[in-house]
This record gives structure tokens, C-alpha cells and sequence, in this order.
């Protein structure tokens, strides 16, 4: 049973997190080249605005904005339920190497397989998650051992040699590119968030509605497969069963995330950590905490750095390793 004042603490940090979301998204609508005076944000949202005001909110900041927003919190819970099924604190999509994988079938797809435009928006998230999808179980497959099951420092091990092989085709597939395709995977790679038209979050929306109730729906199993499993199968949970079903919706919300925002790495790894640091490892109160803490944390990130150099900013790719990397090292050198 889970005692009443830590549900309380993790409702009011919900609410905190919620706000915190909230002023960094105003911070974020009111600045830049054509600022828009803050005192005149709630009349532009509300239909009440100049021209210019609502061209620059609805089409230029909110989309991107909101797509910050989404892909932060899909790539915050993908992170807790790789921690989770594979009892490894140091799981994440990106160290893990699916977001290579998608970045990979991204490249391909952008490269040789020409769409329509409009048609092209829909497709990424499915792409993406097709690469993904094979990195995993690619990965899955040798990190597995017939006499102790799913080995989780052979997981981080082999994830990583994915990912540095993925990103040696991916340079391969830069150089025979053309020029002007380049400069998209390019971006792709830093992180630079380039999905910010409303198609795109209608693109992600619906992969994040669908999977995050799905999760949310299992987190009491993921508490029990961080048991061993002679005492999960005890309580009578079909390991593999449920591994497989949270691992193939983790891998579906971090490729529909990355599809639109490029390699974000490191969000998937410090959310879940900050948020059982918050209010404990028990994943039904966790993974919703996570969730807008990893909205916020790529929020911040892209807000920070969209307008910290100009012209164009610093990627939020770029902006949270400067942050993840050294987490990650404290995380290693701790478990170590």
C-alpha cells in the first residue's frame, strides 16, 4: 500500500511540474526575433491579436513548442520503461542505441524513397519505429543469455556498439547524399528540433495518447519485473510476455519522438532518475511524474538554446548532453 503522504507529494509535485511547463512555454512564446510582448500573449491566443501576433504564436512558436512538449515526455517514459524491464539504471533510448536505429531508417526512407510532403509527415513516426523496432530486438538478441536471461550490463554494452556502428552508416549515407539532404540529416543528428508545423504533432499525438495509457495501465508490472524473476513468476507474471509488450511500446514512443525532433539523447535517462529521487521507485507514481518531467527538461533545453546564439541557436540535442553526459558518468561511476 502506498502511504498517503507520498501520494500527496507526488500530486503536488505534478502540479509543480505542470506550472513550471506553463512559464517556461510563455518565456518561450514571448521571445525571440519578432517578440511579442508578454501583456499580449493571452489576447493573440485567444483570437484577439494583430496579425503578426498570431502568425508568430500559432505558426511559428506554439507548434514548436508543443512538439518540444510531447516528444520530452514520450522519450521521459520510454527511459523508465527501459530502466524497468531491464533492471538497468543506465538504460536509455538514446545511450541504448534506438534512436540510432530510427535516425538510420529515417536516412534511408528521406533518401531513396521521395513522398509527397504532406504524406512524408505521417510516415516518419512509422519509419522511425521500424528501425527502431529492429535495433532493439537486434540489440535484445545479443544481450541475451540462455542460462541467466537478459544480462542488463551486456544490454548497455551492446547498446552502445549499435549505436556507434549506426552512426558509422549513417556517415556513409551522408556522403553519397546530395548537398541540400545533408543539411537535413545533419540536423537531424544534432538535435535540432526542424518538426515544429502542426502536421507533426498531429503525426505524434496520436502515438503518445495511444502507448502512454498502455504503460500506465502495466507500471505495477514493471515493479515486478524488477524483482528476480523466480519471485515474478511466483505472483504469476509472463516475464517475456510483459517484456516484450512494454519493450515494443517503449521503442514505438522514443522512435515517434525522435522522428520529429532529431537524436535527443540523455532526456530518457535523467527524468525517470530525478523523478524516483522525487517520490520513489514504485513506477505508478513515478512514470507520471517523469512525464512532465521530461517535457519540461527538453522544453527548457530547446528555450535555453533556441536563443542563446544567433543566429540559429544551439541544438536541444546538443543543450541536454551538455547536461546528460556528465549525469551519466556520475551514474556509471556510482554503479561501478
Amino acid at each position: 500500500m502506498i502511504h498517503p503522504d507520498v501520494i500527496r507529494k507526488q500530486r503536488i509535485l505534478l502540479g509543480a511540474f505542470a506550472a513550471l511547463i506553463v512559464i517556461t512555454g510563455t518565456i518561450g512564446m514571448g521571445l525571440g526575433y519578432s517578440s511579442v510582448s508578454y501583456d499580449r500573449l493571452i489576447p493573440a491566443l485567444l483570437g484577439q491579436g494583430t496579425f503578426k501576433e498570431e502568425f508568430v504564436l500559432f505558426s511559428v512558436r506554439l507548434p514548436r513548442i508543443l512538439i518540444t512538449l510531447l516528444a520530452g515526455m514520450a522519450l521521459a517514459v520510454s527511459g523508465a520503461v527501459l530502466q524497468g524491464i531491464t533492471r538497468n539504471d543506465l538504460a536509455d533510448p538514446g545511450i541504448l542505441g534506438i534512436n540510432s536505429g530510427a535516425g538510420v531508417a529515417i536516412a534511408v526512407f528521406f533518401l531513396y524513397f521521395p513522398v509527397e510532403a504532406g504524406f512524408f509527415v505521417y510516415m516518419l513516426p512509422v519509419i522511425a519505429f521500424i528501425g527502431a523496432f529492429i535495433t532493439a530486438g537486434l540489440i535484445y538478441l545479443f544481450s541475451w543469455n540462455r542460462h541467466v536471461g537478459l544480462h542488463p550490463v551486456r544490454l548497455v554494452l551492446t547498446g552502445v556498439g549499435f549505436s556507434m556502428a549506426l552512426s558509422g552508416m549513417m556517415i556513409v549515407l551522408i556522403s553519397a547524399a546530395e548537398r541540400e539532404k545533408v543539411n537535413f540529416i545533419a540536423k537531424w543528428l544534432a538535435g535540432n528540433i526542424w518538426g515544429t508545423d502542426w502536421p507533426f504533432i498531429w503525426a505524434l499525438l496520436p502515438w503518445l495518447l495511444l502507448l502512454i495509457p498502455v504503460i500506465l495501465h502495466r507500471a505495477n508490472r514493471l515493479n515486478l519485473l524488477g524483482l528476480s524473476e523466480p519471485a515474478a513468476i511466483g505472483v504469476g507474471l509472463s516475464i517475456e510476455k510483459e517484456r516484450v509488450i512494454l519493450l515494443v511500446t517503449a521503442v514505438a514512443l522514443a522512435a515517434a519522438a525522435v522522428s520529429v525532433t532529431g537524436g535527443i539523447a540523455f532526456v530518457g535517462l535523467m527524468a525517470p532518475h530525478m523523478a524516483k529521487a522525487l517520490v520513489g521507485p514504485r513506477y505508478p507514481l513515478c512514470i507520471p511524474v517523469a512525464l512532465l518531467l521530461g517535457g519540461w527538461l527538453l522544453l527548457l533545453a530547446d528555450t535555453i538554446g533556441h536563443h542563446l546564439v544567433s543566429p540559429d541557436g544551439i541544438p536541444a540535442g546538443v543543450m541536454t548532453a551538455l547536461i546528460g553526459a556528465p549525469y551519466f558518468l556520475y551514474l556509471l561511476l556510482k554503479k561501478t
